[in-house]
């Protein structure tokens, strides 16, 4: 039995149904370890110790509302730990950054899945940039000129904040559309950071595949298929699910950055890849392993545990 504490958004907010975090604890219970629940914004470091207001926390697999129970909130050394999912959604900002260097002190001796420090230094959109050869035309800047020079040699293109998530912010601009310097003032507002700016690939109509591989091996695909008159395939603004065998060209894509997630003991990671296209390598808090599963796919909740259990073995 393994002693696991779960960081993450408040478990009364999250949709059970396509819930990864979910998922994970349903199956850490099923294997008898004992589960704490806390939120991050109840972490603090005093000293050398880091603690969090968490509560012992039952899972049903059920409906919203009463899926779960939790019992006592007590601040909880989380060195006593053996094993700490860091499952809250970004936004990845300064306050994100901040947690996984606190995290850092308790990792390996409490295992943290991710790890922090791996987390911290490879961000879904910057990780990416490792393989240039394998992504569509992209440019990360902030300058003006670059970006409008971009879009002169590839016409159609996608706008997106280096840091969102869940396809929030991300804009595709026709050739001829008149709103790129709005839109840019708009990101200039809202984002201190760079921004990143892609050729748009027809492909996505086709879908937007994310593929989950678990310490270093691809074990699922999912296909998001965008609804009429949207741009993403995100599942929550619409995407239409269904599993997808890898092709040929995502096994080349999922070989080539293997060795990279395995230097980075990267437990679990989901990969989007448009066309023969790889778009992002999701670190923080990847999902999909639900609907994986419920589409008659493999139980990756199980592999992912199998893994952690290795590790801790």
């Amino acid at each position: 039995m393994l002693k696991v504490a779960v960081q993450m958004d408040h478990v009364s907010t999250i949709n059970p149904r396509g819930d990864s975090t979910f998922a994970m604890m349903l199956e850490a219970q099923a294997r008898g370890h004992q589960i704490l629940h806390y939120t991050a914004d109840t972490l603090s470091l005093r000293g050398h110790t880091v603690s969090a207001l968490a509560q012992p926390i039952t899972v049903t697999d059920a409906e919203k509302g009463q899926h779960f129970s939790l019992g006592e909130a007590k601040r909880i050394d989380l060195s006593t730990q053996d094993v700490l999912l860091m499952r809250q959604d970004p936004p990845f900002n300064m306050n994100y950054i901040t947690i996984t260097h606190i995290l850092e002190r308790l990792h390996p001796k409490t295992l943290v899945v991710n790890p922090p420090a791996a987390v911290r230094n490879a961000p879904e959109k910057i990780l990416v940039t490792d393989f240039p050869e394998l992504m569509p035309p992209t440019l990360v800047t902030r300058d003006r000129a670059e970006i409008h020079a971009f879009r002169r040699e590839h016409g159609n293109i996608i706008v997106k904040p280096l840091y969102g998530n869940g396809g929030a912010g991300v804009f595709f601009l026709q050739e001829g559309d008149h709103n790129l310097a709005s839109l840019i003032e708009l990101f200039e507002i809202n984002y201190p950071e760079p921004f990143m700016i892609q050729k748009y690939l027809p492909d996505v109509r086709k879908g937007d595949k994310r593929i989950i591989i678990v310490d270093g091996e691809p074990v699922a695909g999912l296909n998001r298929i965008p609804a009429d008159g949207e741009a993403r395939s995100n599942m929550h603004v619409g995407g239409r699910p269904e599993l997808s065998p890898l092709t040929e060209r995502e096994k080349e894509i999922c070989a080539a950055i293997a060795p990279a997630l395995r230097e980075r003991d990267l437990i679990f990671v989901g990969i989007d890849v448009i066309g023969d296209y790889l778009t992002e390598i999701n670190v923080t808090s990847p999902t999909g392993i639900r609907e994986i599963k419920r589409f008659g796919g493999p139980d990756i909740a199980v592999m992912i545990w199998d893994a952690i259990e290795k590790r801790r073995a």
